[in-house]
């Protein structure tokens, strides 16, 4: 059978077996399985469990389960609650300041702890009835939250990230890097668009909070400053040379555990024991969805449908940009269905010769696809983070929500052009800080 024909085959395959509801991970299983049985015979199974624990056997993989203990001890606290505190204090007279103040507090809860659903349930539990409170409408405050929730997934140390760094063999760092001026951009295109809606409407001096004394913004500073000393010092031992990726993710999650004890009080065994049962369940996940792509690749491989892909694309005559269009308007599709990760794992290894054989940086790349991931975060039927909203919010309808969350969508596809137009936003500071790629 055609090589082409089979893929369409075993793409209608797959996304019917996803949505049957089974998991990710069995699903991509399944569907390896199963041709792998009809078109190499069964003896090719026996390759599947070495392929499956193989695909495992990465020390990179260790800072998966270590970035996500960092992000679950912080979000087991208050944490978010005074980090969203004391940027309200600080940008009380702001017109609309306290949309920029929680669109600053996702920005750094998400550096933090490296999950978008946390960062909104975290950053949402406390700014949405605040907002509402103050007369904000209910679209701005909901959408807002769940516009900022997305920028866990980008903002280093992104577990996103790693995965895609993984399936693709790139740099780990690079990659942490490629995101912090991209992340920065969104973060200022969404505080960008919130100044100005509010402008628009009219209402910025009602809007506006109460004012706070010098020692009142000063107070809660001790409550916020040790996790973001975390977050540089992390990004120091990284980038320094001091540690590897894993270990520092190690030294993150223990740092963070034990700030959560100290200041928070988080020294009750079964307080513990709920983050230490949630973030394996987290990374048993992602890890088990890791090594179920690597098995789904091999079938690709095998079948040569990932070789054949890549010939058909580099023979087609088109501006590589149209070819970049595609791409992204597939990114955005998938997005719409499946998990960032289920995304990156499925499609990076296609993707990644086609992209760099029409002239692209794989690092520029990440960037590129991360921000579709974070489209498909607040875009149905999935849309993660408008369930997420809804559930901290279920008087807010999800269509409210989604309208409200409908220009961040604009200023992301904005960032995606600037990136097109502008690739040393992503290129330029793994560059200065880890030396130009071979």
């Amino acid at each position: 059978m055609d090589p082409l024909l089979l893929g369409a085959i075993v793409a209608i395959a797959t996304i019917l077996v996803l949505f049957s509801g089974v998991s990710v991970a069995i699903g991509l299983l399944i569907v390896s399985a199963g041709f792998l049985i009809i078109f190499d015979g069964p003896r090719s199974l026996e390759l599947m469990p070495e392929i499956l624990f193989g695909k495992l056997d990465n020390f990179a993989l260790l800072s998966i389960p270590m970035f996500i203990i960092m992000g679950a001890s912080i979000a087991s606290t208050r944490a978010g609650a005074d980090l969203y505190e004391a940027l309200e204090r600080w940008l009380t007279r702001v017109p609309g300041g306290l949309v920029v103040s929680n669109l600053g507090a996702c920005a750094l809860f998400a550096a933090m702890s490296g999950s978008s659903p946390a960062t909104c349930a975290a950053i949402g539990k406390m700014g949405i009835p605040e907002m509402r409170k103050r007369g904000y409408p209910d679209g701005v405050a909901a959408g807002s939250i769940a516009a900022g929730g997305t920028l866990g997934i980008l903002i280093p140390p992104s577990v996103t990230m790693i995965v895609y760094g993984i399936a693709t063999e790139t740099s780990i760092g690079r990659l942490f890097l490629a995101g912090v001026i991209p992340g920065l951009l969104l973060v200022g295109l969404f505080m960008a668009w919130s100044l100005y809606s509010t402008w628009r409407s009219g209402e910025g001096g009602r809007l506006s909070s109460g004012s706070y004394s010098w020692g009142e913004r000063l107070e809660i500073l001790p409550r916020v400053l040790p996790f973001i000393a975390i977050i540089l010092g992390v990004l120091y031992a990284m980038y320094g040379g001091v540690a590897t990726p894993s270990e520092t993710a190690a030294v993150g999650a223990l740092l963070c555990l034990l700030i959560a004890m100290i200041i928070y009080k988080l020294w009750q065994p079964q307080a513990l024991w709920v983050v230490l049962r949630d973030s394996t369940k987290e990374s048993v996940m992602i890890l088990f969805i890791i090594a179920a792509a690597g098995v789904f690749s091999y079938m690709l491989s095998s079948l040569f449908i990932t070789q054949s892909i890549a010939e058909w694309i580099g023979t087609l005559d088109v501006n590589r940009w149209v070819l970049m269009g595609a791409v992204n308007i597939f990114l955005l599709i998938a997005g719409f269905f499946l998990p960032p990760v289920a995304v990156i794992l499925m499609a990076a290894p296609i993707l990644l010769p086609i992209i760099t054989t029409a002239g692209f940086d794989p690092i520029w790349f990440a960037v590129v696809l991360t921000i579709n991931m974070e489209i498909g975060l607040i875009s149905p039927p999935v849309g993660l983070n408008l369930y997420v909203i809804n559930g901290i919010a279920p008087d807010i309808s999800l269509k409210t929500i989604l309208t409200g969350s409908l220009p961040f969508v604009g200023c992301m596809v904005l960032a995606i052009i600037l990136l097109c137009i502008f690739p040393e936003l992503a290129t330029w500071l793994p560059d200065v800080v880890m030396g130009r790629a071979v």
